[in-house]
């Protein structure tokens, strides 16, 4: 771990394979649906009402994302992005935070230079190798089964 879990203020969570479980399934109609973990929600919401600030940072586009902000008043989301590690900079100077007070879970090698700037970096159980390599902080559990609600968990202590 980079840093103590004591000075983490805020989370910035990449969605698909941390927050899902990295499928989606197309509906006839061509909708996109996600499965997310009420775990997870629990977790968030706990956190929030601790303090914790957080930020939602995806490579897709999808109107399920901002549903799940609205749902637990995440109001920082960058969607379609490309570079994370310019979003999670983005992130901690909206909120007046140092990066090493910023921790972000992601789960696969585009999220690979955002972990690195960030003060604690987190991934879900069944993060790509290169993710797992470079983690200060592995979750017991996989992407969209409760890692996020493990991450809080060990946060908020």
């Amino acid at each position: 771990m980079n840093m103590g879990e004591q000075r983490i203020k805020a989370i910035a969570l990449d969605v698909d394979g941390v927050l899902t479980d990295s499928a989606f399934w197309w509906g006839p109609g061509g909708a996109e649906w996600k499965r997310f973990s009420f775990r997870d929600v629990m977790g968030i919401s706990r956190a929030s009402k601790a303090g914790l600030v957080f930020a939602l940072i995806s490579g897709e586009e999808n109107e399920l994302i901002d549903r799940y902000a609205r749902k637990l008043n995440i109001r920082c989301v960058y969607q379609g992005c490309k570079d994370k590690a310019t979003a999670l900079r983005a992130f901690a100077e909206t909120q007046g935070l140092e990066l090493a007070q910023v921790c972000f879970m992601g789960d696969d090698i585009n999220d690979v230079a955002a972990l690195q700037l960030a003060g604690l970096a987190a991934a879900p159980a069944d993060a790509h190798d290169a993710v797992l390599a470079i983690a200060g902080y592995v979750c017991k559990r996989p992407g969209g089964q409760g890692a996020v609600r493990e991450l809080v968990d060990f946060v908020i202590k």
